[in-house]
This record gives C-alpha cells, structure tokens and sequence, in this order.
C-alpha cells in the first residue's frame, strides 16, 4: 500500500503522542511491505522545503509553514493535503482534528482508496488555543466526521463522544507504550539531581494548564512529605506564560525539581527511579506517559477522567476527583505510606499493558483497517439520518 500520513511535526520524534505514535507504527508498516510518505514541518525537521530524508523507511517530506502558533500546523496540513492529489496513494491518514479540516481534499477530489483520522483527544478544549483556532479545529472535527472514511479513536471515552455528538461510528485502536532501553543502573543522573530512588513523586508531560501540574506542586507544597521530593519533567510548548509562572513558584522550593525536557536514558533513569507518577490532567487522550509507567511497573495515580479510569480502574492504580485539591493531597498521603499496597497495584498494572497495549498490534489493526477499506465497494459512509443529524449540529454552531 501506498500511504500518505499528515499532522505530525515530523521524524524522528521529540516531545508529542503524535510522533511517537507515528514513529512506532509507520516503520512497521514500511518493514510489511508498505510505503509511506510523511508530511512534515519545516520547522520541526530544520530542512529546506520538500527535502526529503529517510527515518526506519518513512520517507519525511518537509513542508513550509508560517512561524505563528497554529497556523504552521494548518498551513503544513493544507499542502500536505494539497500535495496528496498529485500522487496516488491508497491511504491518506490524518493525525489529529486540526488538520483532518483538510480530509475533503483527498476525499472529494482524488481517487484516494481510503481517507482516514485518528483522533487523539478533542484539541479544541486545550487551553492553548485562543478562540479562532478552537473554532477552526471544531471544524476539522466536523470535517472528519462529514468526509473520513474511518475515524481511529484511542479510547472508549472518545468512541462514546462521537457517538453521542455525532452518531458517528469510530475504530477503537488504542495508544502503546515506547520500549524503554537499558538505563544507568547506578542511578548518576538522579543523584545529580539529588533525587533518591523510590522517594520522589513524578510529574512526566508538557507543563500545559490542562495537565494541571500546578494543581500537584500546590498539593506537594501544602502535604510536604518528610524525605519526599517533586520531579517536574517536560517541555513548555506553546504556553510559555503559564510555565514560567509555575516555575517562578517552585524555583525556591528545595524539594521540587524542575528537570526540563527529557529523552533517552536519562528519561527511562528518571521514571524507573520514582516511587509514584502522578498525572493530574483534566483532558487526556489516552496517555503514553502513563502507559509507560504503568510497562516500568511505577505505582501510579491520576485523576478520575474517563481515560485514566480506563487504564487503572481495576486495581491497577489509584484515582483523586478531578481538579479537587483536597482529595489529591489525600491520595498522595495515602500512597506515600502504602507502599506495599501500591506494589501490588503496579504489578497489576504493568501485566494489563503487556496483555493490552503494543505496537505490533496497533499496527496489525491499523493496517487491517486500511485493506478493509480498499476492499470495500462503497466508501464507509455515515448513514443518511446521521447525515442529517450532523448537518443539524453543524447548523446549530
């Protein structure tokens, strides 16, 4: 199969679900016997335009883009589209609802076998964005329901949103966790940091509003646990004014440490060292952090949105009320001096997302979706009355 993927930043991946994403499922596609051309930024990739290169047999292909927040996604998305029509591929893959605004391209115009999205999450309620871009990727959502042939969701809460806004059928395949490789068993970088192994709580994640790591520095400050500190680990991305408000209040707090953007072994040290993960989003897709936590057998806790209680409901972690400052420094208290108990609860943990979560059959099921598709006589359509509920929905926006 010929296939074209768009919305990803670029190869190989830096910070991001996306790319990772892309970087563990496309190089197994192109080991199958499969092509695949990856439409990426010019300023993620820092190559001259069109200039392609390969990664693990994915051709990345770097596109223009404008230096402005949102709009170099939607411009490299656009072209991507645009440049889809020129080549016949059997599969045109969006990644994300901000580009899939873009899906009537290949849809309407080629002859694409198959226009398919994968939804992440709904990145219009990311606090990032002003009002003209969430309105435009609402749009691209609703162009994603109006024109995709199959819409991949990674989990079940997302499969019930579209279901219930739109009436709209998805394919549940859900994300997997990177394989870590080997780490420093001595521990140096954390001693750099001067952390102790099994006594620190980690944060792993961009330092965005709506993963609320605000909401766990407050809770860490407010229950100052004895021989306990707090490991910040992630990226600024594109909310500069909030990070640097929250590292301006911890930078003379001795307990937290802020350890910036990690990869590597570095980063495999730094989450095999923790005693606890904690993440307390308020929006999540289905996320990677956690499911690698949950592979390295770290105790974990999390707020009690649908996704995280997909994956640790069961005990296989623990859950605070969502945004609830109270209910978080209790939880943390509790874990901190149940260690046995949270053992157990990460044994649990770590057996369900080896049975559950892998890369090899992400990319089975993806693939089969796609044949699916290219062997379907009639394109896989919204039936008429959804059709006239989604114009309904549109109409009233």
């Amino acid at each position: 199969m010929k296939i074209a993927v768009i919305g990803a930043k670029g190869l190989p991946p830096k910070q991001g679900g996306i790319e990772h994403y892309c970087a563990e499922v496309y190089p197994r596609m192109v080991a199958q016997g499969n092509s695949v051309d990856l439409f990426a930024r010019c300023s993620y990739t820092d190559c001259s335009w069109l200039k392609r290169y390969d990664f693990q047999g994915v051709q990345v292909i770097s596109l223009p883009g404008l230096n402005m927040r949102g709009a170099d996604a939607l411009m490299t998305s656009g072209l991507g589209a645009i440049l889809t029509l020129a080549k016949k591929y059997d599969i045109v893959h969006f990644h994300a609802l901000g580009p899939s605004l873009f899906t009537c391209l290949p849809r309407i115009i080629s002859s694409t076998g198959g226009v398919v999205v994968t939804c992440q999450g709904l990145d219009w309620q990311r606090a990032k964005w002003g009002n003209f871009s969430t309105r435009l990727i609402q749009m691209g959502e609703k162009a994603a329901v109006r024109f995709a042939h199959s819409i991949i969701v990674v989990s079940d809460a997302l499969q019930t949103y579209f279901w219930q806004t739109y009436g709209r059928k998805t394919v549940y395949i859900p994300n997997a966790p990177a394989s870590y490789g080997e780490s420093d068993p001595h521990f140096g970088y954390g001693n750099q940091l001067g952390l102790k192994q099994g006594r620190y709580i980690l944060f792993l994640g961009r330092l965005v509003p709506e993963k609320r790591p605000d909401l766990l520095v407050e809770a860490f400050c407010k229950l100052k646990p004895i021989g306990w500190k707090l490991v910040l680990a992630g990226g600024v991305s594109d909310t500069k004014s909030f990070s640097a408000k929250l590292l301006e209040k911890v930078a003379k707090n001795r307990d937290i440490v802020f350890a910036g953007e990690l990869q590597g072994r570095r980063l495999w040290e730094i989450v095999r060292g923790a005693g606890l993960f904690v993440l307390p989003s308020d929006l999540e897709g289905l996320p990677l952090a956690m499911l690698e936590a949950m592979q390295e057998g770290i105790p974990v806790l999390a707020s009690n949105i649908p996704p995280h209680q997909q994956l640790v409901n069961g005990g296989r972690g623990m859950l605070f009320e969502e945004g609830n400052l109270e209910s978080l420094v209790s939880s943390l208290n509790w874990a901190i001096h149940h260690p046995q108990e949270l053992a157990v609860m990460a044994q649990n943990a770590r057996k369900s997302v080896e049975l559950n979560y892998s890369w090899d059959h992400i990319t089975s099921e993806t693939l089969k979706l796609y044949t699916t598709l290219l062997n379907s006589p009639k394109p896989v359509r919204l039936c008429e009355s959804n059709e006239n509920r989604l114009a309904g929905v549109i109409g009233k926006k």
